[in-house]
């Protein structure tokens, strides 16, 4: 199927996205950062990508595949609109979060 194959793919780049920030972070040796109010920016992108991998590799395989299925044969409009918001939800706190990392990596602080 493939959304199967894409389910793959995307696991992948998020696992990949994971551990080319922990590889910077010990390059860098930036841990000090997640102690500094003015670097909230990586603490969002950790977050994000906690999220996006808690989805992905957990909450899905164990129960949200199977709630989506079961409660989409009864009303899949309803299912596609949760979904969706959950995704606009998720894009949301992504953006801000790429604009403050954008912003906090040119040296523009907001605390």
């Amino acid at each position: 199927m493939l959304e199967d194959r894409f389910a793959r793919l995307v696991k992948f780049a998020v696992l990949l996205a994971g551990a080319s920030g922990f590889y910077m972070l010990y390059f860098l040796d930036a841990w000090q950062r997640y102690t500094e109010l003015r670097h909230w920016w990586l603490h969002a992108m950790t977050l994000v990508w906690v999220i996006f991998m808690l989805v992905l590799s957990v909450l899905e395989p164990l129960f949200l595949k199977r709630l989506f299925t079961k409660y989409g044969k009864k009303d899949p409009v309803k299912v596609v609109s949760v979904a969706h918001h959950l995704n606009r939800v998720l894009l949301g706190v992504s953006v801000v979060t790429i604009v403050g990392a954008m912003a906090g990596s040119h040296g523009w602080f907001f605390f």
